[in-house]
């Protein structure tokens, strides 16, 4: 396949992708509704340990060895890993790379899953949906742990701080002083 053609098959498995979100409720909808007044790009790329991520310069990239433009774009979990990247999208960068923003963009997006679908994939997200997104340190610790345990000690999480950078640097300070819920 031609390089054009690669482009022109990924436009139009966007293009479906978006057109069934709107079709799946409010949520749905809003993300299509975002992902389309932002032009955002949508591709693929090949990574290690996650379903896709977002880019600083505000692209969604799929893993290139999971997903392709032959994949459904009605696909339930390509749904709902489209409306967890959008969340962090809308973190902006400080939150999104967090555990903090993490737990959030989790429970958004399998929220959306269940429903699609009515059920979780895995039994770490049942647990992982009942915690409440808050800056209690407990609470953050165990989520991650519930993702690792969800997508496996290669999802590095852990690596991250559990609050924004510059709330996580203000705690370390001694500042224990932190604003509503980001994303919520």
């Amino acid at each position: 396949m031609t390089s054009k053609a690669k482009k022109a098959a990924i436009r139009a498995w966007t293009a479906a992708l978006i057109n069934n979100l709107t079709a799946c409720g409010p949520l749905g909808a809003e993300t299509a509704d975002y992902l389309r007044s932002r032009r955002t790009k949508i591709g693929f790329s090949r990574q290690k340990h996650s379903a896709a991520r977002w880019t600083p310069d505000g692209r969604i990239l799929f893993a290139a060895q999971q997903y392709s433009p032959s994949t459904p774009p009605d696909d339930p979990f390509v749904l709902c890993t489209l409306v967890h990247e959008v969340c962090h999208l809308r973190q902006g960068w400080l939150t999104a790379l967090s555990v903090y923003g993490e737990l959030v963009a989790w429970q958004v997006g399998f929220r959306f899953y269940y429903t699609l679908i009515q059920r979780l994939p895995g039994q770490p997200l049942a647990e992982l949906l009942s915690l409440p997104p808050t800056y209690d340190r407990l609470v953050l610790s165990r989520a991650r742990n519930l993702m690792q345990a969800y997508a496996g000690k290669g999802y590095r999480v852990d690596l991250l701080p559990l609050y924004p950078l510059h709330h996580e640097i203000a705690w370390r300070m001694g500042i224990r002083v932190f604003p509503p819920d980001l994303c919520t």
